[in-house]
């Protein structure tokens, strides 16, 4: 085993793997860039080393600065986590060069998995199933559309060098084929620095099952059975789950031997990951391999009890693996979740800003948190803006299920929007429960998924007030107590007035309607004037936020974050934002917004699709943005012309940012 290795990495997946490490007594070395000086990793480790800016290409993707200072700090092995470095063969050619471990599968195997189109090739004489389509080299877009039309529609266009659901694209049919392909080629080129794509048939309501393979030195290969992904947006997991509903025995052996033949077939050793499209007839095909450890690796984890980066660490030491195939087996059913800094109701845009207030389930053996943030730090638009992986397990699915549901609904942010409540409506769908799961299960059932914003409820409006009054009960108080004259009325915390009725009025913000609450003071509590009726409510709250409330004889627990004049009340799993509005005051006129588009977060211009003064109708694409490594389309919001575009191809923009001037066209009548 290693003293010292170094962590070529950051966040949640650095974090995850220092948690190991420590267990085995083994030091750790992070290393950072600008953004994350103050990060959790960086206070983990036992050693850090800045390496550069905040952008990963000029810090966690320079392959020799990372390994200057694994040279430097003495550590023995490299562990490249998921993402960025980890499946880059130039980078585990070069450990070996120096004489540094890279705990990974060899070079070889990095580099033939490392095209899907060469993949293909290979795991096609090794007889893994292949979904039919074309993966060759020629790449002429006259070319592609031929190929494309005779696979036929719809059609999956995928980035050859890539994951994750960048530079993919689905086709419905070939008249679109080509701006498709131009926008999956520039999303490849931008996420991997390779255009090259394959076409493949797009299957209408595959599963997406991936295996979990093993190899060691020693020639031993095995599989720690299948993870459902099937639960996807813009092509990215979001909610996993171990084993896979519906599994059978016999499908299990196969696509498990399938995904052994597969690593054996390039000589892989490690952990590696090996995925396939599982059809309603039961068919399975190959799509790709991932040659490192996966993010949803901890579902497996929780059904067979082992810690597979400590066998990453085992096997990459030179010792075989700890068990044989037939020793592992499956006890109970487990279910992650990923909760991240976005709006599922703006088309899951990343949304950037500081975690005012974090708040996570208790861990238990039921309840998992891999997470790389704290309160008060930053979610950046320079990295992924995952939040946390919120992992539970028990021991049948239905039960995992209603485990996982309760463990949403603790969890608690404010500072930046969730996908926490979007994930809590999934696990409640019926047809969640019940198993009937493929990669078209949000779209599908995005209705349900994806509810209209209601108004605040007499239950938000009186929890926000009440925690407002205990407050002024509090500054009523410290200011009786530093007065000269403690025993004043005027700092009695009863309301009581001088010839007026003891009454306060709160103005309240919510969503674009003014709501007010009549407070009366009464002898133990309030009596609210809600938009409903009338409430007696009373309670006592902390510094924490944390509200416990009698609401008319009920008694409820709840949080309420308060910044500024924002108040976030967050109660039975959901958040409530606030503002608290002096309506005597003076406020500012609304700007005129006619004419400008807007950035709707903070990215990168990579594309003008029009001259300016060409008319266009209404929904043209004009501009695309790149953020958190995914394309954003600005289309034309009516019939008429661009007037001035802002910024140039490259230009970085911030959220709000104007893009453009847009003339409408008007109409004669």
């Amino acid at each position: 085993m290693f003293d010292k290795i170094l962590i070529a990495n950051r966040g949640e997946i650095a974090c995850r793997v220092i948690r190991t490490a420590k267990r085995l007594g083994v030091r750790t070395v992070a290393v950072y860039s600008d953004a994350d000086a103050d990060a959790l990793h960086v206070a983990l480790a036992d050693e850090a080393y800045h390496i550069g800016p905040s952008p990963a290409r000029e810090s966690y993707l320079l392959s020799d600065v990372i390994l200057d200072v694994a040279v430097r700090s003495g550590a023995q092995a490299v562990h490249p986590g998921y993402g960025f470095l980890s499946e880059n063969a130039g980078f585990a050619e070069a450990c070996a060069t120096a004489g540094i471990v890279f705990i990974g599968p060899p070079c070889a195997a990095i580099r033939a998995m490392g095209s899907k189109s060469a993949a293909k090739d290979i795991m096609g004489a090794a007889g893994v199933p292949l979904v039919p389509g074309y993966h060759g080299q020629e790449q002429g877009t006259d070319f592609l559309q031929t190929e494309a039309d005779r696979i036929g529609y719809p059609l999956l266009i995928k980035a050859s060098a890539g994951g994750g659901g960048k530079g993919m694209r689905v086709v419905a049919r070939s008249a679109d084929f080509g701006e498709a392909l131009a926008g999956a080629r520039r999303e490849a080129m931008s996420g991997f620095g390779d255009d090259h794509v394959l076409l493949e048939r797009y299957l209408t309501k595959p599963r997406h099952i991936e295996i979990q393979v093993f190899a060691d030195s020693q020639g031993n290969a095995l599989h720690l059975f299948e993870r459902d992904c099937s639960i996807q947006r813009r092509h990215q997991k979001v909610i996993e789950e171990a084993p896979a509903s519906g599994m059978t025995t016999s499908l299990r052996g196969q696509m498990g031997a399938a995904a052994v033949a597969a690593a054996r077939a390039i000589n892989y050793v490690g952990a590696g990951t090996v995925e396939f499209l599982l059809d309603e007839d039961g068919s399975f095909y190959f799509m790709e391999m991932n040659t490192r450890l996966q993010v949803e690796h901890p579902v497996t984890e929780m059904i067979t009890g082992l810690d597979l980066v400590e066998w990453q660490l085992l096997v990459a030491s030179g010792e075989p693996m700890p068990r044989a195939q037939e020793q592992l087996e499956i006890s109970g059913h487990a279910i992650e979740a990923r909760i991240y800094a976005e709006d599922p109701l703006r088309e899951f845009l990343p949304s950037i800003g500081k975690l005012r207030h974090l708040r996570t389930p208790a861990e238990s053996t039921h309840v998992r948190i891999d997470s790389g943030v704290r309160q008060n730090d930053e979610v950046s638009m320079h990295y992924d803006p995952m939040i946390a992986k919120l992992v539970v397990w028990d021991c049948d699915r239905s039960s995992a299920i209603r485990r996982l549901r309760q463990a949403l609904a603790e969890f608690q942010v404010v500072g930046v929007t969730t996908n926490t409540v979007f994930l809590g409506s999934v696990a409640a769908h019926p047809a969640f429960a019940a198993g009937e799961i493929d990669t078209g299960f949000i779209e599908r059932h995005r209705t349900a998924l994806f509810p209209e914003a209601v108004p605040a409820s007499d239950r938000i409006l009186a929890l926000a007030s009440l925690d407002l009054m205990l407050e002024r009960e509090v500054e009523a108080g410290q200011r009786a107590h530093s007065s000269s004259d403690p025993y004043s009325p005027w700092h009695q915390t009863s309301g009581w007035r001088l010839n007026f009725d003891n009454h306060h009025d709160l103005h309240f913000i919510d969503g674009e309607q003014a709501v007010t609450v009549v407070v009366h003071y009464r002898p133990g509590g309030y009596l609210l004037d809600l938009p409903g009726g009338s409430l007696f409510v009373r309670g006592e709250g902390n510094a924490g936020g944390e509200l416990l409330a009698d609401l008319g004889g009920m008694r409820v627990k709840a949080t309420v974050v308060r910044s500024g004049n924002m108040l976030t009340v967050l109660d039975q799993g959901k958040s409530h934002l606030l503002i608290r509005h002096d309506p005597g005051a003076a406020g500012d006129e609304d700007e005129a917004a006619a004419g400008r588009l807007t950035a709707p977060m903070p990215g990168k211009v990579v594309a003008i699709l029009v001259e300016v003064g060409t008319r266009v109708e209404r929904g043209t694409p004009l501009l695309i943005m790149e953020a958190m490594k995914m394309e954003h389309t600005i289309n034309a919001p009516c019939d008429g012309a661009v007037a001035e575009f802002h910024f140039e191809v490259g230009g970085v923009v911030n959220e709000g940012a104007e893009l453009l001037d847009f003339t409408a066209e008007v109409t004669s009548i």
